[in-house]
């Protein structure tokens, strides 16, 4: 039996993508709606996660917000012709307060987007709106 030395922390990173800025937490998430406008994004749902657990009786010290976010015509492509990668739609951004620092969060998708590798177009239009997901994010954070 061989034994993974891959650590949790470890595989959290390879998992997702996060950015750490020294703001505060209100200011980062007040410029959400902002971001998801400019960068061609549809703010689909917003979830002020640490309220939600807190009126279930499970307050948390930090807050914690999750947005859903979309872009319809990348959405209507995958489902067509990848009706499976629904389960990672739509977009999640997550940010949440960690050791004083504001952090800015996704899903590192570029491991899961080589699943359209055979299909060049599709995966180059993927890519692209990985980056551009990345880019919204650290707008939040300057």
């Amino acid at each position: 039996m061989t034994q993974n030395s891959t650590t949790p922390g470890q595989m959290m990173e390879m998992f997702t993508y996060s950015i750490a800025c020294n703001k505060g937490i209100s200011e980062v998430a007040s410029k959400m709606a902002g971001a998801c406008e400019q960068f061609k994004f549809a703010l689909l749902h917003t979830y002020n996660y640490h309220e939600i657990l807190e009126g279930k009786g499970f307050p948390i010290e930090r807050k914690v917000f999750i947005y859903e976010i979309c872009q319809a015509k990348m959405a209507s492509k995958i489902l067509t012709t990848n009706p499976e990668f629904s389960i990672f739609m739509p977009c999640k951004i997550v940010i949440y307060e960690h050791e004083g620092s504001s952090v800015v969060s996704t899903m590192n998708m570029e491991m899961m987007l080589k699943i359209f590798e055979e299909n060049k177009e599709m995966y180059n239009e993927t890519m692209q709106l990985f980056g551009t997901l990345k880019e919204l994010m650290t707008s939040l954070t300057i």
